[in-house]
């Protein structure tokens, strides 16, 4: 049973997608504490032939909290503005019509990030007809008091997992002998270059999965998930 863990991004690139792709069991990682200046709330669009970065408004963002204790912020306007800066930048896209609907309905809601992300995350896996069971780490219910790779074993087999998939920026964080003394294989996904066209004579790589869904289709987009090593 291989499981993956990651914290709750704001529709992420691509290889968040693979990692969510490559296990059985993947767990969104909404317990530990907020990470200002990480990719939560934000991430990058494809505005005017250059990387431009969009924003979903919070409120009471505090390295010191959770997560899942952080919530959007019911503001329409900041909202509509933010729709309308994806609706700029995408609305000649060939996909446009069938992906930004989904999009509006995600970033419309209000609550938690993480249940936003949550929910995001379902969606678009039922877009790409995915098979991967989603959870979040707090309905787990486990101990808050573990080192973090102690607790990442611990959420491992809770979920009858004895196959661990990382993202490659985790090769600094996790020994192999320590996953292996629990009877957990530990790989990391390196994400190939993945690309496909674009309204730029180069490509722009390394933006959110709203890019790839506005110019690929479902099925273009599952044999790009396919596109990784792991190590």
């Amino acid at each position: 049973m291989k499981i993956a863990i990651m914290q709750p991004y704001f529709f992420p690139y691509i290889g968040y997608w693979q990692l969510i792709h490559a296990v059985d069991k993947f767990v969104v990682y909404d317990d530990v504490n907020f990470i200002k200046g990480g990719w939560i709330n934000r991430n990058y669009i494809l505005l005017n032939q250059e990387k431009h970065l969009v924003t979903l408004p919070l409120s009471g963002i505090s390295s010191f909290t959770k997560i899942n204790e952080i919530n959007v912020i019911d503001n329409i306007k900041l909202k509509t503005k933010l729709l309308k800066t994806i609706d700029n930048a995408y609305k000649k896209a060939p996909y446009f019509d069938c992906v930004f609907p989904m999009i509006e309905k995600i970033i419309l809601e209000n609550g938690a990030i993480s249940t936003l992300i949550y929910d995001s995350i379902l969606s678009l896996k039922k877009y790409f007809n995915l098979n991967t069971e989603i959870y979040l780490s707090s309905d787990l219910k486990i101990a808050l008091n573990e080192k973090s790779v102690d607790r990442v074993i611990h959420i491992v087999k809770s979920l009858d997992g004895n196959e661990y998939i990382n993202a490659i920026g985790g090769q600094e964080l996790y020994s192999k002998d320590k996953f292996k003394a629990e009877n957990i294989t530990l790989s990391f996904l390196k994400t190939n270059l993945v690309k496909y066209e674009q309204y730029t004579a180069d490509f722009v790589p390394n933006l959110s999965i709203i890019d790839v869904m506005m110019f690929n289709s479902p099925e273009q987009i599952r044999a790009m998930l396919d596109n990784y090593e792991l190590i």
